[in-house]
């Protein structure tokens, strides 16, 4: 029934799992990545900061001399990230990226607040409905409540980022598309379409931005064993007990032996990006997956029995 919508793995112990959804994460720790102060001087917007793979960015931007601007829905959690880092350092402001008004608001209280622009990182997202639903069931509500965030929200940040950039003839602009916008079939419908129109957004806009200075790159993270990732497999596969449910992720989905992709990896590949390291990057998709999208397992018949 759902076979369209999901890539089946087999573990050691022989049980089919289907993936969760890629590039979204509600959780993370601080990592003892560089000190070298590489954003020194530089100002930031992260919307979807005040936690998952938004609050990882934070925490590495500051930790290498930027400043922030926390924007979000999630107030408590975003005071309280502001607060960690140093007001000196980290600002919060509600932004619901549905609202362009809300996201030009965010933008200009960067320039008003530190007198320029110098990174907007548009990583605001939703997964939508939890349950798995065919392609003919598929609740087109649902799914413009996910494009209105995932990709307008992303459209929105672009345009207002620029807005402030190109004048000034510098800058980075980073989008959080996701694996399910590379390779098809292992998401959700509306997510893996506002992921892709993400990547799409990148590469339509960034020609026109390089003429004014300005760099405008993706990055498409894997799948990282966050809360809203296990309240997922906890839908899906309620047999299955929560740890379970982290091997499934940690185990089965993960490409690369002896490492499992936590926040703080996609925050230094943001880092990359956002520092004058990148400085020629442009309109590219920075896939963060281990190598997950490469390949797939042949769809072969099985071997016969001897």
């Amino acid at each position: 029934m759902f076979r369209a919508l999901q890539i089946v793995l087999r573990g050691k112990n022989g049980a089919a799992a289907a993936l969760p959804l890629p590039g979204i994460a509600n959780h993370c720790s601080y990592s003892t990545g560089s000190t070298s102060q590489r954003l020194a001087g530089k100002v930031a917007v992260i919307t979807g900061g005040a936690s998952g793979i938004g609050k990882a960015t934070a925490e590495e931007f500051v930790r290498n001399g930027a400043k922030v601007v926390l924007a979000d829905v999630q107030d408590d959690l975003g005071r309280a990230l502001a607060a960690d880092l140093g007001h000196e350092s980290a600002t919060y402001t509600r932004c619901d990226v549905t609202d362009e008004a809300q996201v030009a608001a965010a933008v200009d209280l960067a320039v008003s607040r530190h007198g320029k622009l110098d990174i907007m990182f548009n990583n605001a997202g939703v997964a939508g409905a939890l349950a798995r639903a065919r392609l003919v069931d598929l609740e087109l509500a649902d799914f413009d409540a996910v494009m209105a965030v995932n990709t307008r929200g992303v459209m929105a940040g672009v345009k207002h980022a620029a807005r402030v950039m190109a004048p000034r003839r510098a800058g980075s602009i980073i989008c959080t598309a996701s694996v399910a916008g590379v390779l098809g079939s292992v998401a959700p419908h509306p997510y893996s379409v506002s992921k892709a129109a993400v990547v799409g957004l990148v590469r339509a806009v960034a020609g026109e931005m390089a003429r004014s200075g300005v760099r405008v790159n993706a990055i498409s993270p894997n799948y990282i064993a966050t809360p809203l990732v296990m309240r997922l497999l906890a839908e899906w596969y309620p047999e299955e007990s929560a740890e379970g449910h982290r091997r499934i992720v940690e185990a089965g989905i993960n490409e690369m032996a002896g490492v499992v992709l936590a926040p703080e990896d996609v925050a230094r590949a943001a880092l990359y990006l956002a520092s004058d390291e990148a400085r020629y990057v442009n309109g590219h998709n920075l896939v963060v997956d281990g190598g997950f999208t490469v390949g797939k397992v042949p769809n072969m018949p099985a071997v016969p029995a001897e």
